[in-house]
């Protein structure tokens, strides 16, 4: 097993910098810059673009300096790729009859596991913080127009076993209530699916996952996974 510096070793010598995600329509992109800003990202910059739709830039921390990482880009899909995920519909017959049972396969499993694709994590220091970020969401898309039938949200608690943690997701106003677990011990996640964004092999709905760690364990679910 290979060992890693933590982002307190100053062995460390890389950051992830950026991830770029995209929306496809234009009227979505204020929607998805919303919604970024309801997760807690500051939005730093804001440029319209030749096309009709708008730039974004986040930061995935407001607190952090403005250096080369823990960016989130936000633009329109390009005409391009745009154009191929309606050539991928067409040869696939999505949502008509006949469509491909690969479509429907692919979908079951994102239903059973919002991981099984491409996704985005945001680790929260603060179990309080991430539970106010998902019940104003989830308050918001039975409530906001801009949201309204645009987000689906998953939690998985703790795994089970130690008394105080038990105990905390018990009476969490997120995680009380589901008896999915993690794949790991001493962390729990949301995930937050939104059709504002595009992504996975069908251009469709991309999930942002908020995870937080429990204090004092050496081994958690992002050094050991559980199946």
């Amino acid at each position: 097993m290979t060992t890693t510096g933590t982002p307190a070793d100053s062995r460390v010598t890389k950051t992830l910098g950026h991830v770029a995600l995209h929306y496809r329509k234009a009227e979505d992109g204020p929607r998805a810059a919303r919604l970024f800003e309801k997760l807690g990202y500051a939005r730093v910059q804001e440029l319209p673009l030749p096309n009709g739709s708008r730039f974004y830039q986040f930061a995935v921390d407001a607190n952090a300096p403005l250096e080369g990482d823990g960016i989130i880009y936000l633009s329109r899909a390009s005409d391009q790729q745009l154009a191929l995920l309606e050539a991928v519909h067409s040869a696939l017959r999505v949502g008509q009859p006949d469509q491909h049972p690969a479509v429907a396969a692919m979908r079951s499993a994102q239903v059973s596991d919002p991981e099984v694709t491409f996704h985005v994590g945001l680790l929260m220091k603060s179990l309080e913080e991430l539970e106010k970020v998902v019940v104003d969401i989830r308050e918001s898309a039975q409530r906001d127009p801009d949201f309204i039938g645009r987000i689906n949200i998953v939690a998985n608690r703790a795994r089970r076993g130690d008394a105080g943690i038990d105990a905390r997701m018990d009476a969490s106003p997120v995680f009380g209530s589901t008896a999915r677990e993690c794949y790991g011990r001493y962390g729990c996640q949301a995930f937050i699916e939104t059709s504002l964004l595009t992504s996975g092999p069908l251009g469709e709905n991309l999930v942002i996952e908020l995870d937080y760690l429990f204090p004092g364990h050496p081994q958690h679910m992002f050094n050991k996974t559980e199946i």
